[in-house]
């Protein structure tokens, strides 16, 4: 089973997502496991401290590495796969959650950036995976770690209701999917193209692979 374990200080907005969707049906179906923590939980004072002013000066706050650490630490099992969101993270692609998906036993810890990031003895010592989705700048990591989720999540065998979906969707083989068209076949004069309404499935199977462009 593919088993995630999110650190964030904004635990609702993940809870948010997860509880919605493929994911909410995933996670009914035992097929992935999904748990949700608040990093204030290992600060050690009483205002539950995660992030400090920056040494050398400097604007905005670092998130801390002593309850990052000691969250690794409760967390993590031999074959851990320990991962932060940062913009200087790899950018991730459709075959990198493919390879994730694959993994028969897979459980990953992925620790949601905030403020100016992470004190950079995070980056240096306590993680095996940086990744962003992205050349660009968010509030914070929640957003990049459910894109990562959901991105494996849904590769799952069982998550989705129709398996033949994703042999045709988009990035499959280097491909962005065909045009796809629904009723009604005529809305303010655009047409639905003759060939999807033939019945002619040689014809139809031409027309979409024209349709796919290659990245």
């Amino acid at each position: 089973m593919i088993v995630f374990d999110i650190i964030t200080i904004f635990p609702n907005i993940v809870e948010e997502y997860i509880n919605t969707g493929i994911v909410k049906n995933a996670l009914k179906k035992n097929l992935v496991q999904i748990n949700v923590h608040n990093l204030r939980d290992w600060a050690e004072d009483r205002h539950s401290t995660v992030d400090d002013t920056p040494y050398g000066g400097g604007p905005g706050m670092v998130m801390k590495i002593e309850p990052i650490y000691k969250a690794i630490q409760d967390l993590k099992k031999e074959d851990t796969i320990v991962a932060i969101t940062t913009p200087k993270g790899k950018e991730i692609k459709q075959k990198d959650l493919e390879e994730f998906s694959a993994k028969e036993n897979l459980h990953m810890i992925i620790i949601c950036g905030r403020y100016e990031g992470f004190d950079h003895r995070i980056h240096e010592h306590l993680v095996d995976y940086e990744f962003s989705i992205g050349e660009y700048v968010l509030s914070g990591g929640e957003l990049p770690a459910l894109v990562f989720v959901d991105g494996i999540t849904r590769l799952v065998p069982g998550v989705l209701g129709n398996e033949q979906s994703l042999d045709q969707e988009t990035f499959k083989d280097g491909k962005v999917e065909y045009p796809q068209y629904t009723k009604p076949e005529e809305f303010k004069g655009w047409k639905v193209p003759d060939v999807l309404l033939s019945g002619n499935h040689k014809g139809i199977e031409e027309y979409r692979q024209k349709g796919q462009k290659i990245l």
